[in-house]
Parts: C-alpha cells; structure tokens; sequence
C-alpha cells in the first residue's frame, strides 16, 4: 500500500502532467493530516482561478484520498492552498 506522501507526489506529478505550464503544483509541507500545495503560473483566471485547486483535490480522490480544502491564501504568483485530510 503506498504512503500518504507518495499518493500525494503522485497527484503533483498527474495534475502537471495537464496542467503545466499554465498552472504548476509543488508540495510545500505534509503535517497532521495537512498538506500545503503551491499552485503557481499564469494561469487562465476567465476559467475560474479557484478550480483549479479543486482539480487536484478530485485528482487525491481519485487515488483514494480524500481531503478538503481549508485554506486559500492568494499570492502574486498564485496561491497556496491547504487541503485536510479526512480520509485514507
């Protein structure tokens, strides 16, 4: 069964594999249940700035994870979002 943090480095790799270079994810920490993603680029912010950060969390349950976001906190580069996990 894989860790926590590989499913996690797994999801990373998915979604840029779609979504760079527009959008680019990059795991900033993993503690208690909490994972801190930075999500940077030029993104498309006609097509919803907040979607994609929902993307990678239908990516995580796609892979059996499940975790919600709680935390969004926009930066000039983009953002970084914090998910709880709430489900192995």
């Amino acid at each position: 069964m894989r860790g926590l943090k590989e499913i996690i480095e797994d999801a990373i790799e998915e979604y840029n594999r779609y979504r760079s270079p527009e959008v680019e994810a990059r795991l900033l920490s993993l503690s208690n249940g909490e994972i801190k993603i930075e999500f940077g680029g030029s993104f498309c912010y006609t097509c919803g700035f907040y979607d994609y950060f929902e993307d990678y969390r239908v990516i995580l349950k796609e892979m059996e994870l499940k975790a919600e976001i709680s935390n969004i906190e926009e930066t000039d580069e983009g953002a970084i979002v914090t998910f709880k996990v709430s489900e192995i």
